[in-house]
């Protein structure tokens, strides 16, 4: 039987990371675009093959639907030399930015910035895909928790947040005769260097986030992974069209 391969989108680091090297240690192999950061996605690529696991990179603009063709063009290429296949079995939407202003100083261009990348892009990416994701595959979006939650600064973010969250129900609702499940997974507070860092590096953020968290903590990259590896897997077949937050808890 060949070995499930995962699609993940900005896993050069952050939460992307995670969930790449979660997954390589379950034993599935990787495909990881990075926008950037070359070097840092060499070194998750390097460490899945350490693991085990196949694993290649290749740059991606996840804000250029222009560029869509393109990637598919070589991802194709990847998939027949590495693994002798057409198609993949995950689709991870993971890439983004974070961006913090008052809905009242919210410029257009940082408005358009949020949306080619965290819906624009989410959206003509997997349909740029779709053909090339195996029948019963999976697809999971990230979304966030300020889209059940509310905080000053992120109106913009976590609009473009709820707009994947719809399309991810639609896209189940589409994608359930090929036995594609999709779901949104929403992370509360996690340190990483995610919008600068601030959950991370601010010690009066970082506290006054646990104050308000049930396990009373922020969270960390590594609660995210497991619960990525656990959705893609086999014992969650029956969870589709679903957001599930992974927050410890916070403004219950």
């Amino acid at each position: 039987m060949s070995r499930n391969i995962a699609l993940i989108t900005g896993a050069s680091r952050g939460l992307g990371k995670n969930a790449a090297l979660a997954l390589a240690k379950a034993g599935v192999d990787l495909i990881i675009t990075y926008h950037s950061k070359a070097d840092e996605a060499a070194a998750v690529v390097a460490e899945a093959q350490w693991l085990g696991r196949k694993a290649v990179a290749i740059q991606l603009d996840t804000g250029n639907v222009s560029s869509f063709t393109d990637f598919s063009s070589q991802l194709t290429t990847h998939l027949q030399q590495v693994w002798q296949r057409d198609h993949f079995n995950f689709l991870v939407n993971n890439a983004g930015f974070g961006a913090q202003a008052a809905l009242a100083d919210t410029t257009e261009q940082q408005f358009d910035a949020l949306m080619n990348v965290h819906f624009k892009g989410v959206f003509f990416l997997t349909q740029q895909l779709l053909p090339q994701i195996a029948d019963g595959g999976r697809i999971l979006n990230f979304s966030s928790g300020l889209t059940r939650f509310a905080l000053p600064g992120y109106g913009a973010y976590a609009a473009m947040k709820g707009a994947v969250e719809v399309f991810s129900r639609y896209l189940a609702l589409e994608s359930g005769a090929r036995g594609i499940r999709v779901n949104t997974l929403a992370p509360g507070a996690i340190e990483t260097d995610f919008g600068g860092g601030a959950v991370r590096d601010n010690a009066t953020i970082n506290q006054y986030i646990a104050s308000q968290t049930a396990l009373g903590r922020v969270g960390l990259p590594d609660d995210i992974g497991g619960v990525v590896q656990m959705l893609l897997s086999e014992q969650s077949g029956w969870i589709n069209g679903q957001r599930i937050e992974v927050s410890g808890g916070i403004h219950l």
